[in-house]
């Protein structure tokens, strides 16, 4: 009984574990006139018609970036 009790407990704390690294890895906030924007932390740098490079498409985006193409390999 009570090693069923401990293994629930484990259980428990790795999904708690889990569900808050995933919180703070996966996303970001980039500040935008109208408010945060959410982005994944993928790293597929994009250059947009003003020549600035973002991270990825999606912070292009939140930044109001045009004509975005990829960069690099």
């Amino acid at each position: 009984m009570k090693r069923s009790r401990l293994v629930l407990k484990l259980a428990a704390v790795a999904v708690l574990i889990a569900i808050a690294g995933f919180g703070a890895l996966s996303l970001f906030t980039e500040a935008q006139a109208g408010g945060p924007c959410r982005c994944p932390l993928i790293y597929a740098p994009v250059q947009c018609d003003h020549g600035k490079i973002y991270p990825n498409p999606c912070v292009a985006d939140c930044h109001n970036a045009k004509n975005c193409v990829p960069i690099g390999p």
